[in-house]
């Protein structure tokens, strides 16, 4: 993914302005930052969803929402993206359907295994646990076989366990080639990456490695890593600037799997109607 001079402007006023990011392939990135900061508007546009987008953002060398990366980019939104009154395989042959797999019967078997679903194929979603029907979401977002999957919180209101179980699912996924670009506001979680984007109020602070971090800012854990780098940069005008291994320099911000037409496609998340 690159992205060069991305603004991109809600309510009459920039949200991004000027972002510059380039995030490699083949690896689990962290989009880390508090509710609020911007990481939901900048999956948006990565996605091709978001409005009001100037400047450049290339995803898998072709332009962001292109009809090309239906398959190749996997959309998992903070709120379940999957009808509540079908059941688990149904949800998962109409993704299937919409990302122009015609017989996706072994796709949706797949993509079960995936997420650890065995037994609950003829569930209706809708009498599932949280943590189940999130497992279903990102079952719909790996269905197409994608080689990118963007993931909007896709761990938060779960409990330790269902965080560790998705996390490892995660990190199964990058052994396979992926790509998986994950945002958290759970600072614990910045460990598990590979690099770590940071953001605060729509602005890149870091651009960085978890190792990198705690390094540079001589803290004990992420969270305080990372407190560090907000205290730091708070003197200067905004949007803070911050800059990683990629050289990468700017600011930030940023929904169902890419391409589908879902009942949670559209919808904005919690931290865009915060705003």
């Amino acid at each position: 993914m690159v992205i060069r001079g991305l603004r991109v402007v809600r309510g009459g006023r920039p949200i991004i302005d000027g972002l510059d990011l380039r995030v490699p392939a083949g690896s689990v990135v962290g989009l880390m930052g508090p509710s609020g900061s911007g990481k939901t508007t900048l999956m948006r546009s990565l996605v091709g969803v978001q409005d009001k987008v100037t400047g450049t953002v290339e995803v898998l060398g072709g332009a962001a929402g292109s009809p090309v990366l239906r398959r190749r980019v996997g959309y998992m939104t903070q709120d379940a993206s999957v009808y509540t009154d079908l059941t688990v395989v149904q949800n998962l042959r109409y993704f299937a359907a919409l990302a122009g797999i015609p017989d996706g019967a072994e796709a949706v078997a797949a993509a079960v295994g995936t997420v650890d679903l065995g037994g609950h194929e003829k569930q209706r979603v809708g009498t599932l646990s949280g943590g189940e029907r999130s497992r279903v979401s990102l079952a719909a977002a790996l269905v197409g076989g994608p080689d990118l999957l963007v993931l909007d919180e896709p761990t938060v209101g779960l409990d330790p366990v269902l965080r560790r179980d998705l996390w490892a699912v995660f990190r199964r996924l990058a052994a396979e080639g992926r790509t998986l670009l994950v945002s958290s506001h759970v600072m614990d979680e910045a460990t598990q990456c590979d690099r770590l984007i940071l953001m605060r109020d729509g602005a890149l602070v870091a651009d960085t490695t978890p190792d990198e971090l705690l390094a540079t800012t001589g803290a004990p854990d992420a969270e305080r890593a990372f407190l560090a780098l907000i205290d730091a940069a708070r003197p200067a005008a905004r949007p803070a600037q911050g800059t990683g291994p990629s050289g990468s320099t700017g600011p930030s911000e940023s929904t169902g799997p890419s391409g589908s037409t879902g009942p949670s496609e559209s919808t904005e998340s919690t931290e865009e109607t915060a705003r």
